[in-house]
């Protein structure tokens, strides 16, 4: 019997729209250590491309106007951000603004427990690296959410 979803996979799989499959699939490679899974060519583009990422897939495509598949360069922004877990997110950050990634937040402990830092991507996509660095109680955290709003730190 087939399974529900495919093996390897979580019950929320990514699935991004780039103007440059190949080159993004070389930048997320380099900054994100993604292997390449599957590529589907549809015509000179890429129709189909599955990366794995640590423990997670993320799916990929060329853009394709005709079908209203369009990336966040050409929309205006990004509409989503992704998130990842690594173990030294100080590394895993450097690692991706070398690759050339543009810092948009740099790392720092947050109030919710992660060291994390935000980025965008070549292709306009929106990426947080973060560590889990403290366990912190939903009481704990609204309490520093709280203190971090009226200006007092965490």
């Amino acid at each position: 019997m087939t399974a529900w979803k495919e093996e390897g996979y979580h019950s929320v799989t990514p699935y991004i729209t780039v103007d440059d499959a190949v080159a993004a699939i070389q930048f997320y490679s380099k900054a994100f250590d993604a292997s390449e899974q599957m590529r589907l060519p549809m015509g000179d583009k890429i129709g189909h491309a599955d990366l794995l990422i640590g423990d997670s897939h993320v799916m990929l495509s060329d853009e394709f106007p005709e079908m209203d598949r369009l990336g966040p360069n050409k929309r205006g922004g990004a509409t989503a951000s992704l998130m990842i877990y690594v173990p030294d997110v100080d590394a895993a950050f450097a690692k991706a603004v070398a690759a050339g990634a543009e810092v948009v937040r740099p790392v720092e402990d947050q109030f919710y427990g992660d060291r994390s830092g935000w980025l965008k991507d070549p292709f306009g996509h929106e990426w947080t690296l973060s560590t889990h660095v403290e366990d912190v109680s939903e009481e704990e955290m609204g309490r520093r959410m709280e203190a971090m709003m009226a200006g007092e730190g965490g």
